[in-house]
């Protein structure tokens, strides 16, 4: 969330962000409450002091049975009024705070103007999409081609948007994730497995909730979610602690299954593997002082960190710089990596990568005490470094081979025993 001070010192602004976010959010109703609070929080301050003022005067007036009672007679009358003003104090806090969570974040000046993903803007390509010479298939054939990929019977377990995979895909899928944590690893964050529930302090605090509660599985009989990402549980590691300067940047990796309901897309992406609700993520994170080219490096390097992935996967891709109406709420900036899909005959997003400055440290009140003594918030970023389910998809079909075998790049044998294609002919 924005610093409540900065809200009432800029409110056309944040009026201007909301419309340019495409995001409802009542500033005019958010800053009456404000007002009222903080005379309704003076009024109760005040009570209170007079409150232990007169407990005081009970005291210091000994055997002076008169003024005791005067004493006594006007803590009642403070005691009334406390009563009246504290739980309107309450309503109104817990008022303000659901507005205030709406409010979003202040994008930078480099984040383009937009409406939705349409305009989001390419800033590079890097490889170019593979010229067959032979019919290429989408994932779908291929692993059904090779018995890797049980549709049906994962309906019925779990209904649609599931999916079983079998055989020398399971293999893949874990060789891509140790890939990429080992990756990541080198380049010196610190791995971590964390929990795939979480509290919702947890969702609030990262930026999940409460827009995209209608996005996550709720664990009713436990007050528990299923995370979307390790972003989640990792903002959660660190709620409420004030860390050292000295100890930042602090650089995870984290792995996960991931979980969405992918609420709103009935009849989107319903063939194989493309949108489900279920897979594997490794996730970069970064915890970095509280200054604004500080993040920018970093949000440069998590990116150069997944491209570099990418590459190694020797999968053609294109980074986009996302506009303002695609942004979401939290994020300063952000960037896409969308890999090439032969079948689809066109890019879809395999990475994310963003910078939030002190949003989500404020929600979930993550501090450092820098050389000074002075106490800040930290900046946070995240960057995919793999997803599971979409990577599988552009590994297979663009390393396809014409007997129905796949190609698999060098970077990736070592984690598949060496093997340098999966499969066997059957086309």
């Amino acid at each position: 969330m924005l610093d409540l001070a900065f809200i009432r010192e800029h409110p056309d602004l944040i009026k201007e962000v909301a419309r340019r976010r495409k995001t409802a959010v009542d500033v005019d109703a958010l800053l009456a409450i404000d007002s009222e609070l903080r005379t309704v929080r003076r009024q109760a301050e005040e009570q209170r002091a007079e409150q232990n003022r007169l407990s005081k005067a009970i005291q210091q007036a000994g055997s002076d049975k008169e003024a005791r009672e005067g004493f006594i007679q006007q803590g009642r009358v403070v005691a009334a009024t406390l009563k009246e003003l504290e739980p309107r104090e309450r309503e109104l806090e817990a008022r303000l705070r659901e507005l205030w969570l709406l409010v979003p974040n202040i994008p930078d000046a480099t984040v383009p103007e937009g409406a939705g993903e349409e305009d989001n803007v390419e800033v590079k390509r890097v490889g170019a999409p593979r010229t067959f010479d032979f019919e290429p298939l989408d994932h779908v054939a291929l692993m059904r081609g090779q018995d890797w990929l049980d549709l049906e019977r994962a309906a019925k377990i779990a209904g649609s948007r599931s999916y079983i995979l079998k055989g020398e895909a399971v293999l893949l899928d874990l060789a891509l994730m140790q890939f990429a944590l080992s990756r990541v690893v080198r380049k010196g964050f610190t791995p971590l497995l964390v929990p795939a529930m979480a509290k919702e302090y947890c969702f609030i605090g990262n930026s999940q909730f409460p827009r995209g509660r209608e996005q996550t599985y709720a664990l009713e009989a436990d007050d528990l979610y299923l995370v979307g990402t390790a972003e989640v549980s990792i903002t959660g590691m660190h709620t409420g602690e004030i860390l050292r300067e000295e100890d930042l940047p602090v650089l995870y990796v984290g792995y996960s299954p991931c979980y969405r309901r992918e609420a709103g897309t009935y009849g989107k992406d319903t063939r194989g593997i493309l949108r489900v609700h279920q897979f594997e993520k490794v996730e970069q994170y970064v915890i970095c002082k509280a200054d604004h080219e500080e993040s920018v490096k970093w949000h440069e390097s998590l990116l150069a960190n997944a491209e570099e992935i990418v590459r190694a996967l020797e999968l053609p891709y294109r980074v986009l710089n996302i506009c303002t109406g695609d942004l979401g709420d939290a994020k300063v900036k952000g960037y896409d990596i969308e890999c090439w899909i032969p079948s689809e005959d066109r890019y879809r997003e395999t990475h994310s990568d963003s910078y939030f400055h002190d949003y989500q440290a404020r929600r979930a009140d993550i501090r450092y005490r820098d050389g000074d003594g002075t106490v800040r918030y930290v900046h946070t970023l995240n960057n995919t470094a793999l997803a599971s389910t979409r990577t599988i998809i552009a590994l297979l079909e663009n390393h396809q081979q014409a007997d129905g075998t796949i190609a698999i790049p060098q970077a990736l044998r070592p984690f598949l025993g060496g093997q340098a294609t999966l499969g066997k002919p059957w086309r």
